[in-house]
């Protein structure tokens, strides 16, 4: 059998094309990048910046709302306390978060899904909190604790993403009070990679500690991250006894603790992305100053959610440049504060279907977030209406793009292998390269391979009934959940989270707001 009949019988279509189903395409799980970062700020800029957040710190203060542990803490370090409200000297707040690692390993309850936040490194998550989701079948409706297992499951399947999130969406069919402990479960038993634990109330955070120790072992857990919590400031500069008390949990646990500001700009803060940046790092340090009091060396990472506002309508908006420019300013920022950085960014969109609006809006910010060098992406996947709906489709669409983007953070070879010598030999002037051996050695590695788009001519198109894009991921999460196996987890483990949920379900009344 020579080359060319090869590659008809195993790659081709009857149109000559090569299909997506000849062989598995290598999709290796892209963890660190290898061009360098983009700064779009010179030191004189981000100086001012930092300059502007001391001065936050200083005139106006950060207010920590029933926590007098927290004030005690401040309080004990010269910062200067007035009721609830804390103010620093110029750089005080800075050197309280020196203490923090400049990266740290976020451990898979399988060593191979194990991560590292900091440097070179990339950890991308799905989407976090919404209360609806939707697809082209059921169209949109309140999240269930069925749609929370399926996006879980999803996100364990998905190469592209590292990490199975954590309130994925809310599962509104299970009492509020209840939730944090099946969707612990969900993360603990049908994935493998890190996740996220409960902060919206001090038990919920007790709960997924205890969690946490019986699958990974208390001994572990006390040395070794394993979990986050989301910790988000009530911008603009207060934090609320449910915030910095589950902040002091994490943090006297050793786990991380991810502070994350939430600017509108125009609405929590000033306008601009100068102004925006300030007040985010200056809501930053007062929680990672606040986790390094508690425990000194805690993994932490700087976090933010920021976005534009149609100043018309008070209507958020998503990928704008405006968010974007605050998205990269931040990396930079946070990469000088030698934390690691979640940017706000991700493929977000205040679109209400996965359209062309979507994912514009989705890949400008996707684009500045990892461009400028942010560490973590959480809504990588499934983000629509502005947080409030995970869709399915989209959520399969968006991996496409994280693949893409990972990809081409990669850069390219330039050894002798790449430069395909032999190729010329074999084909020579005005032949075709598809069917020499350095092809054939390459080509189910050789370009990213998305699952969703479809790129034949337009006669096939018609003829396989003019599917659209989201049409096509439609089928294409259907056929992830149905390939879905949960990974191995040891009997006894399992049995012991199943009875600490069944016994703390019973000793709880039902609360449903």
């Amino acid at each position: 059998m020579n080359a060319q009949t090869h590659i008809t019988r195993r790659g081709r279509s009857r149109r000559g094309r090569l299909t997506r189903h000849n062989a598995p395409q290598a999709a290796p799980v892209i963890r660190r990048r290898k061009i360098p970062a983009y700064n779009l700020l010179d030191e004189a800029a981000l100086a001012r910046i930092e300059s502007q957040a001391d001065w936050i710190l200083e005139h106006i203060g950060i207010e920590f709302r029933g926590d007098d542990t927290a004030l005690a803490l401040f309080d004990g370090t010269g910062a200067r306390i007035e009721g609830n409200r804390v103010r620093f000297e110029p750089g005080h707040a800075r050197q309280l978060c020196s203490t923090a690692p400049a990266e740290f390993r976020l451990h898979g309850r399988a060593p191979a899904r194990t991560v590292t936040l900091g440097g070179d490194n990339l950890v991308l998550m799905p989407g976090y909190g919404s209360p609806f989701v939707s697809d082209l079948t059921q169209g949109r409706r309140y999240a269930t604790l069925e749609d929370f297992r399926n996006f879980v499951k999803l996100s364990h399947l998905s190469p592209a993403l590292h990490h199975s999130g954590g309130t994925v969406v809310e599962p509104t069919d299970v009492p509020v009070n209840k939730r944090h402990l099946d969707m612990m479960l969900a993360h603990l038993t049908l994935s493998d990679k890190p996740f996220m634990g409960a902060v919206t109330s001090a038990q919920g955070a007790r709960d997924s500690l205890d969690m946490a120790q019986l699958a990974f072992g208390a001994g572990f857990i006390g040395s070794h991250a394993v979990m986050q919590a989301n910790i988000n400031v009530n911008s603009p500069l207060i934090y609320d006894e449910v915030m910095s008390t589950s902040l002091r949990l994490y943090a006297a646990a050793n786990q991380c603790v991810c502070v994350s500001p939430a600017i509108f700009a125009g609405a929590m803060g000033p306008l601009s992305p100068a102004a925006v940046a300030a007040q985010t790092l200056a809501e930053a340090m007062a929680g990672i100053a606040l986790a390094q009091l508690v425990r000194t060396g805690c993994p932490v990472v700087f976090g933010s959610f920021h976005s534009s506002m149609n100043l018309r309508t008070g209507a958020l908006t998503f990928g704008s440049p405006e968010a974007n420019l605050t998205t990269m300013a931040l990396s930079q920022l946070g990469r000088r504060l030698e934390v690691p950085v979640r940017s706000g960014g991700g493929q977000v969109t205040a679109s209400n279907a996965a359209d062309g609006q979507a994912m514009q809006d989705s890949t400008g910010a996707m684009w500045a977030t990892l461009l400028s060098g942010g560490h973590q992406v959480w809504h990588a996947a499934g983000w629509l209406e502005g947080g409030l709906v995970m869709s399915y489709e989209k959520f399969v669409m968006d991996l496409d793009h994280c693949g893409a983007m990972l990809k081409m953070l990669q850069g390219f070879e330039t050894g002798d292998e790449a430069f395909g010598r032999d190729a010329y030999a074999e084909a020579g002037p005005g032949e075709n390269f598809l069917s020499t051996s350095h092809t054939l050695r390459h080509y189910t590695t050789a370009n990213f391979e998305p699952q969703v788009p479809e790129g034949g001519p337009y006669e096939t198109w018609e003829e396989n009934g003019r599917m659209t894009a989201d049409q096509r991921a439609a089928a294409r999460w259907k056929q992830m959940l149905e390939a879905y196996q949960p990974p191995e987890m040891p009997e006894n483990t399992r049995s012991a989270l199943n009875d600490f949920v069944a016994e703390r379900k019973a000793a709880l009344p039902d609360e449903w707001y």
